[in-house]
């Protein structure tokens, strides 16, 4: 792999690292909103039943931000490790 390709991944793997990290700690600020926005589409709920719409959104950010963090985290340090084995 030449040197180009490798700064391409850790550019990669930077930038899914940052957008899983703002899924993580923006989880709860994205999940409510959703479920307010799927409220008003509703036109009205129970309050159970909007609460665990809040819980649900919330842990679908938190799972995807986790996922693309330890992606991209992976896959940075993986190729820095290579770019020093080449240099």
């Amino acid at each position: 792999m030449t040197n180009n390709n490798l700064i391409r991944f850790i550019t990669i793997g930077s930038i899914l690292t940052i957008v899983g990290f703002i899924l993580l700690f923006f989880s709860t600020y994205f999940g409510t909103s959703m479920a307010e926005n799927w409220l008003m589409k509703q036109g009205g709920a129970d309050t159970a039943l909007f609460h665990i719409m809040i819980e649900s959104y919330i842990t679908n950010f938190v799972v995807a931000g986790g996922i693309l963090l330890g992606i991209g985290l992976v896959t940075t340090l993986v190729t820095s490790f290579m770019i020093l084995n080449v240099k």
